[in-house]
């Protein structure tokens, strides 16, 4: 299974992140923001949304003559034998607050093994996650999980999971027809978040952007009731924005 070179937008956020965190990292004692701006080559105005995102997910922290430091969130990710743990932990704390920021269910879906694994999940009684009626392992073709994580395989291995998973019609919206899957997968822009409109589930749309961290083949995604589909490009927008912590804990 190859990996499409497509980068995304989080994507590129996340290598400018890493290039302050390493900065910050060399300086224990702390380092200015125009220090960071210099060692980088990033604008000061581009750092200041970096600063904030890392600021508000702990990986920095500023100290009180305004230099910036390692914070705990960091911390925590480099701890050897607990680093796992603290992953999760982070990524868990990440994914209830962007619920709740989007007003629906998220989640984390990784390929591993040729197979669609949601492996993180965050849901609640005004937030249901979608219904899985049909293993979300079997409808790559239709839903908007599936089709993120298939936009980032290249040919050969679309197929390969596709022979695995024969193309089902789920709804009257799905389609089963794989010349044409392939052509709307390969038309999708890596910027844009893919969409199932009632092409799993009746009742329910769905949204996802990829995940690109390294050889990992990911997305996040949210759902929604049908009644609330008109808010659903809205919050397609605000996943998409949001998405570089969760890549940024995936890569470090």
């Amino acid at each position: 299974m190859a990996l499409k070179p497509e980068p995304t937008a989080p994507f590129h956020s996340v290598q400018y992140a890493l290039r302050v965190l390493e900065t910050v990292s060399r300086h224990g004692g702390g380092v200015t923001d125009v220090q960071i701006a210099r060692e980088t080559g990033l604008p000061v105005a581009h750092l200041s949304s970096l600063l904030l995102m890392l600021r508000r997910e702990g990986y920095v922290e500023q100290v009180s003559d305004g230099a910036y430091v390692i914070g705990d969130s960091l911390v925590l990710l480099g701890s050897g034998v607990t680093r796992r743990e603290a992953l999760e932990r982070k990524l868990q704390e990440t994914l209830t607050e962007l619920r709740d920021s989007v007003g629906a269910a998220v989640d984390i879906s990784r390929y591993i093994d040729g197979e669609v694994k949601i492996t993180q999940f965050a849901d609640g009684p005004r937030t249901p996650k979608v219904n899985e009626w049909v293993d979300f392992r079997s409808a790559a073709h239709a839903s908007a999980v599936g089709k993120c994580l298939l936009t980032q395989l290249d040919q050969n291995g679309r197929r390969d999971h596709l022979a695995r998973h024969k193309i089902a019609r789920l709804t009257s919206r799905t389609i089963t027809n794989e010349k044409i899957l392939f052509s709307k997968l390969d038309s999708q822009p890596p910027t844009v978040p893919m969409l199932d409109l009632q092409e799993y589930a009746v009742g329910t749309v769905c949204a996802a952007v990829p995940l690109t961290a390294g050889s990992t083949v990911g997305c996040l995604a949210l759902s929604l009731p049908i009644e609330h589909a008109h808010r659903l490009r809205s919050a397609a927008d605000t996943l998409n924005r949001r998405a570089a912590p969760v890549v940024l804990s995936l890569a470090i």
